[in-house]
């Protein structure tokens, strides 16, 4: 049964890891490898009625981290139809390249962590659209933006699918993550900032581009829409320290006030009602990124099999007896992540280590947070900000690895030196 289980989830993700070269969508191929883990086990089970128990109480955990998702991104996409991130942008005016690379270093390391990655890249990688005209000068930004946006992410737990999963699965918590990964996460990207900042000379030229025009929207419009929903994001966690409810929670609250407050705002808006539609929740619902879900869905409950068959636990034990040394284990976890996505590799890590053993905010959890957040950088495919701006800017592979690879690994490496540096000088000793 174990070794057919590994069977099915080695073929599933090859299919999603070659998505593009078989031209299957990996939410299929994920969605279809999950159920088959899963009926593998069952039928292999004679307790019928405790493995259905079983996937119920892994669906919990799963739908938990899929609302907290569909939230924030519904909330992410009402502030863009609002075009409330060109309230930021149109700051920008700075066309020296040395200054422009700190700012748009900066600037997406800050928005991930509010944000997350994903969508900090999209924003970023079309503001970068209006401020470089010459795109392989733009590519180099863009590269930075995505170990910036990874970076960023890694610190707080809303900037990242992963450090999002390890918040609502208990090992970590918001203030000791954000506390403990900001240094870390902030080195990982100074180190290639201060390296580029030697090569970058001269200035950027801007493209003519025809600005986008809202009658029907005022600046108070698009500033209120942009403060409200930011608000609401960062209300999350404060909300799941006050109440003890599960982040979805809090994150279902901050919809329901963004929907009332701009069906309000609706209420006096006179217009073509195509416009008037378009900003409307009901709309921005349509618009999600739907089959995001049904992949983390999938390759979730793919996991979950492989954790409760035993293969995660016998994994844990092998890399213990192997490796032994839990700084190589980590930092060989967020190397893989450069390859393999992440969200797998830290579900898969979720089951191999149990909260009983290395309980909440332990060195372990925090380390991978770091570890698996920007290790996904090294890499163009290792991270969904990698991906996404791969897919908007037709980044080279083998382009990204010549010029940007060498700089993720080394920020990535300076980072990690300096958590297991930092755990030295305050225990006397590093952690194995």
């Amino acid at each position: 049964m174990i070794a057919l289980i590994i069977a099915v989830f080695v073929v599933g993700y090859a299919a999603i890891a070659f998505e593009h070269n078989i031209k299957i969508n990996k939410t299929a191929s994920a969605l279809i490898t999950g159920v088959i883990c899963w009926t593998i086990y069952i039928l292999f089970n004679a307790d019928t009625h405790l493995v259905n128990e079983e996937l119920l109480l892994h669906l919990g955990d799963i739908s938990s981290i899929l609302f907290f998702l569909m939230g924030a991104m519904t909330i992410v996409e009402l502030i863009d139809s609002y075009n409330g991130f060109e309230v930021i942008t149109s700051k920008i005016t700075q066309t020296n390249k040395k200054s422009l690379l700190w700012i748009i270093g900066i600037l997406t390391f800050f928005m991930s962590a509010i944000l997350d990655n994903l969508t900090t890249t999209i924003v970023m990688v079309s503001l970068l659209r209006k401020l470089i005209k010459d795109h392989d000068t733009r590519l180099f930004y863009v590269g930075i933006v995505v170990i910036a946006a990874n970076a960023g992410g890694a610190w707080t737990p809303i900037g990242d699918v992963t450090t999002t999963m390890l918040w609502i699965g208990g090992q970590i918590s918001a203030f000791n993550i954000m506390k403990g990964l900001f240094l870390p996460s902030i080195i990982s990207l100074a180190v290639p900032l201060i390296v580029l900042s030697f090569t970058m000379k001269g200035d950027v030229k801007r493209p003519v581009v025809a600005t986008e025009t809202y009658k029907m929207l005022s600046r108070n419009q698009q500033v209120f829409v942009l403060i409200l929903g930011v608000s609401m994001l960062i209300m999350v966690p404060i909300f799941k320290t006050l109440t003890h409810l599960p982040p979805f929670m809090g994150m279902m609250l901050g919809v329901g006030i963004m929907w009332i407050a701009t069906e309000i705002m609706h209420r006096h808006h006179t217009g073509k009602d195509e416009e008037q539609n378009r900003r409307t929740l009901v709309s921005v619902l349509t618009r999600i990124d739907l089959p995001s879900i049904l992949f983390f869905l999938g390759i979730l409950l793919a996991i979950a099999g492989l954790e409760v068959s035993g293969v995660l636990g016998n994994l844990a034990v092998y890399m213990d007896k192997t490796i032994g040394n839990l700084n190589a284990i980590v930092i060989s976890i967020g190397l893989a992540s450069a390859v393999i996505d992440n969200v797998p590799l830290v579900a898969a890590t979720q089951g191999m280590y149990s909260i009983a053993q290395y309980p909440m905010d332990h060195y372990l959890w925090e380390f991978l947070a770091y570890c698996a957040g920007t290790g996904g950088s090294i890499l163009i495919i290792g991270s969904a900000a990698g991906v996404a701006a791969m897919g908007m800017e037709k980044i080279n592979f083998f382009w990204y690895i010549k010029k940007i690879s060498w700089l993720a690994l080394i920020g990535y490496l300076a980072g990690a030196a300096f958590y297991m540096l930092e755990y030295y000088f305050s225990h006397g000793s590093f952690y194995h």
